[in-house]
């Protein structure tokens, strides 16, 4: 048992460390790459591969599939680029005029760190822990680029620490529970058309300001997971993860780019207007299930695949409140989605296994009207390779590699609304794509 312990708070140590150093981003606001493995085969394996203890992320009881101890760790690394075409912009009953020359790419780079450990308590227990970065969201633009007036920058991390209970019910059946412990930390801001509320219109477009709004909070959730070896090759997984609420609370700042907008801002808030105060954001990371298969076909192949749902109908507004008023309402009525993926190992020789994976993942975001800035999401097609090298039987060393094909998505944001009697108007079509990279180390003592 104290050697356990032992085992127990080195990993608590490492998982501190990864906390301390973890950003989170990526495009979209789900971020699935915490494993190497599953990254290799598309996420086919999510909910049945259970191949090592970095597969408890997506089902508790992967960890059940693993005797002993075992540690993982591993980095993902995402490059998402997309751009604004076709765009136009600009107040109601006057000209285009917002665009000042700016990039209308907002696609970011992040790095992903996870971290995984579980050991076996007895021969019908097993206790695991996690971090990891289940949701996350990154977008930039130039502060002078067409849509400004919509978003500026958005900037979401989230980190989930899971402790996670196994009971081997019998020699084919795992089941078992997690809590989820969140903490998200949110950056949003975007500019204001201080000359629009000059009465100049030589000043529309040409004074603006900024307002941005900073807040963090913890939440708390559960994850629920079984894996049923139905046969000698083949085995079927199913895991839930809830969903988590939280109010983001912090600061509402607001500041001038030139001369005229700092004038301008210096006279609203002499009115009470434009004040920096403190500010609250709701925010609800959505509930998900995976249901996989994992079947070996012979001694070298192995086939998998995996549907996710995902709750996104919790996302319907994003409402940021300050002194008690609402200060910025953003419409999302997102839609409940469904991924699916297919993949496949080969086991080239003892030390070297070969992986690939296809997926489709549908987006949340119901039309034109409803896509923002912040998140332009599409529906979007995957491809991956991997491979995993074992120079020993206790070690694993993986790297995978996805390609991501996002769909066209048109946005049709009308100034007529009353959210956006500040924004104005925005039109175009946003090109999507993404590439990612992972690498992760296991060892199992």
């Amino acid at each position: 048992m104290q050697n356990q312990l032992n085992k127990l708070t080195v990993a608590v140590a490492l998982a501190s460390a990864v906390l301390a150093s973890s950003q989170v981003a990526a495009s979209g606001f789900q971020v699935r790459e915490q494993s190497a493995k599953a990254l290799g085969n598309a996420m086919a394996g999510a909910a049945a591969g259970a191949e090592d203890v970095s597969y408890m992320t997506f089902n508790p009881a992967a960890i059940g599939n693993v005797d002993g101890t075992q540690v993982a760790g591993g980095i993902s690394y995402i490059d998402a680029n997309f751009e604004l075409t076709d765009a136009a912009a600009g107040p109601a009953g006057l000209p285009l005029s917002y665009d000042r020359g700016g990039s209308r790419e907002g696609g970011e780079e992040a790095w992903v760190p996870s971290f995984a450990f579980k050991t076996q308590l007895d021969d019908q227990f097993d206790f695991g822990l996690s971090v990891s970065a289940p949701y996350g969201l990154s977008t930039e633009y130039d502060k002078g680029w067409i849509g400004r007036y919509h978003a500026i920058e958005t900037d979401l991390q989230t980190i989930d620490i899971q402790p996670t209970l196994n009971y081997r019910a019998t020699d084919r059946l795992n089941l078992a529970v997690g809590l989820r412990a969140q903490y998200a930390d949110a950056t949003l801001s975007n500019a204001i058309d201080l000359g629009g509320m000059s009465g100049s219109p030589a000043l529309v477009g040409n004074a603006d300001g900024k307002a941005e709004v900073t807040g963090d909070d913890w939440g708390y959730g559960y994850t629920l997971g079984a894996l049923f070896q139905a046969t000698e090759r083949t085995r079927l997984g199913i895991s839930y993860r809830s969903e988590v609420d939280l109010t983001l609370e912090g600061d509402v700042n607001y500041s001038a780019r030139n001369a005229a907008g700092q004038q301008i801002l210096a006279g609203a808030q002499a009115m009470g207007q434009l004040r920096d105060a403190g500010g609250t954001a709701d925010l609800t990371t959505p509930a998900n299930m995976n249901l996989g298969v994992y079947h070996q076909l012979t001694d070298r192949i192995a086939l998998m695949a995996n549907a996710e749902w995902t709750e996104w109908s919790s996302f319907d507004e994003l409402v940021v409140e300050s002194g008690g008023q609402d200060l910025s309402t953003t419409t999302e009525n997102w839609d409940d989605t469904w991924a699916f993926s297919v993949g496949a190992n080969y086991q080239l020789n003892r030390e070297w296994i070969l992986r690939a994976g296809l997926g489709v993942d549908e987006s949340p975001v119901p039309d034109s009207e409803h896509r923002t800035p912040r998140v332009p999401d599409a529906d979007r097609q995957w491809a991956t390779l991997g491979a995993t090298w074992m120079p020993t039987r206790n070690l694993g060393v993986s790297a995978g590699y996805m390609r991501v094909f996002g769909d066209d998505g048109d946005i049709n944001q009308s100034g007529a609304k009353a959210e956006n009697a500040t924004r104005g108007d925005l039109s175009g079509t946003y090109e999507v794509d993404a590439n990612v990279f992972a690498l992760s180390v296991d060892y199992r003592f």
